[in-house]
């Protein structure tokens, strides 16, 4: 977690501050995008043993499983990727960073810095293309699914794939500016206890 993000964390033996009411809005609103997440692993969960009894049970297959399931995966991962980027959960090189973090602050913070402000602009040129997409597909009517049978609209889906990556920039971006604001360019680089 990006230091002075949560309230009550510490910070060099000093209490970081209460987030704002606009803090305090955003990651009520990053939380939301999590919750969402988890809500559809239960729905993919409940459309994925529907179809294995109606496999069972009727010999085939529930029309729109496999193409809504590919669609619902991909969503799930990018409404919960800014709460995992607000929780500092990304995989990143343990073995050096974290002795960086420990015996150089600064360093380990700038570090952190630069690592939050490329995944933003990578995010950020993903929901970029992303926006394309969704205009493609909401203009030209796309579906999923077999006509006369069963089909879904795919802009849905699209405009929620945007949001979850528009935002995990825009975290990466808010844990790039805390990063920032914990170094002090002009004391030591040490923390001493």
């Amino acid at each position: 977690m990006a230091p002075g993000i949560e309230h009550g964390k510490e910070q060099a033996g000093r209490p970081s501050p209460a987030p704002g009411r606009s803090a305090r809005l955003w990651l009520t609103f990053v939380d939301g995008l999590a919750v969402l997440g988890t809500i559809l692993i239960g729905v993919l969960m409940v459309i994925i043993c529907t179809d294995i009894v109606a496999r069972n049970a009727m010999g085939s297959s529930l029309p729109l499983v496999s193409e809504l399931g590919a669609l619902l995966l991909v969503m799930i991962v990018c409404l919960q990727l800014p709460a995992t980027v607000r929780a500092d959960r990304l995989a990143r090189t343990e073995v050096f960073y974290i002795p960086i973090r420990e015996s150089h602050p600064k360093l380990g913070a700038a570090l952190s810095c630069v690592f939050n402000l490329v995944g933003s602009c990578v995010l950020g040129a993903i929901a970029w293309a992303s926006w394309s997409i969704l205009a493609k597909d909401y203009s030209s009517g796309e579906f999923i699914g077999v006509t006369g049978i069963a089909t879904l609209p795919t802009f849905p889906f699209r405009i929620l794939i945007l949001v979850g990556i528009a935002v995990s920039s825009i975290q990466f971006l808010v844990q790039a500016i805390a990063e920032l604001r914990t170094v002090n360019w002009r004391g030591p680089s040490h923390v001493s206890d």
